[in-house]
């Protein structure tokens, strides 16, 4: 124990923290890659967008391999898109998750793109810049996925994530045009928006279709009465919907809050989807 002290005491006597740093020589350096950024000129929406993409390890575009592709509403590099690319490298570590591409969309401006048109005047006032889910749909179905459907190696497994206000919009997706995605991770959905009309006209776009053959997993947290309330509407209407092929799931996560729930819920997404086994 003294010959440590001693030592690390003559360390300090000739070595300054600059001196410290420099006395380590650098063997090589490379950028830390996960995926491409990438810019695509959205001619439905007339603007630039940004999707931001994580490749599996060792993809490569000469093998014969095709991957999921779990796409991410609020997908952008500050908000869900690197820790939901974190889950998907865990469980394609630990569970029974095969490699997945994870497309990030990048957010401009989600109010707008998230919500569908309302004639209720204290929500236009309050968000004056909403009702363009439409236009949003169409980008999603015309060209992001027909974008990566041609530059990647994709399979047809398409899952959507979304929260709150991206849950909304998923669940939109879900009534309007179910089989755009194969999966959907709803998570505390905004379904207050325009005084509930989407659940009010839930059996009228369910009835629309008569086969739905996706998965769907609702989930929310301790977040108020209202939200809990819908969502779980949601889930039973998607249950009693009579639809064979339509396999719902409800996750009530009551440890969690609006701003924790979106990454727990997630995590027991993936369980249900890709359990344990072992190897």
């Amino acid at each position: 124990m003294k010959y440590l002290f001693f030592s690390i005491f003559f360390i300090s006597i000739y070595f300054t923290p600059a001196e410290a740093q420099t006395a380590l020589k650098e063997s090589s350096k490379s950028p830390l890659m996960i995926g491409e950024i990438v810019t695509i000129d959205s001619n439905i929406l007339s603007e630039s967008r940004t999707l931001n993409i994580y490749l599996p390890e060792n993809y490569k575009v000469s093998d014969t391999l095709k991957y999921p592709v779990i796409y991410v509403l609020d997908g952008s590099l500050n908000e869900d898109f690197l820790h939901v690319v974190g889950l998907v490298q865990f469980f394609n570590l630990q569970m029974n998750m095969p490699n997945t591409i994870v497309v990030g969309i990048a957010n401009i401006d989600r109010k707008r793109d998230f919500t569908f048109p309302t004639i209720d005047k204290k929500l236009k006032k309050d968000f004056p810049t909403t009702g363009g889910s439409r236009k949003f749909i169409d980008f999603l179905q015309k060209e992001v996925q027909p974008y990566i459907h041609a530059n990647y190696k994709t399979n047809t497994q398409k899952m959507l994530i979304g929260q709150s206000l991206g849950g909304l919009l998923a669940t939109e997706i879900l009534f309007k045009k179910p089989t755009l995605f194969t999966d959907y991770i709803i998570v505390s959905p905004s379904l207050w928006w325009d005084n509930e009309t989407l659940l009010k006209d839930a059996k009228m776009f369910l009835g629309a279709h008569p086969k739905m053959p996706v998965n769907v997993y609702v989930s929310v947290g301790n977040e108020g009465e209202i939200m809990e309330r819908e969502a779980k509407t949601l889930a039973e209407l998607l249950k009693n919907s009579g639809k064979p092929n339509l396999k719902v799931e409800l996750l009530f996560l009551p440890k969690e809050n609006h701003a924790t729930i979106l990454h727990q819920s997630v995590n027991d997404t993936f369980k249900l989807m890709f359990p344990y086994t072992e190897k």
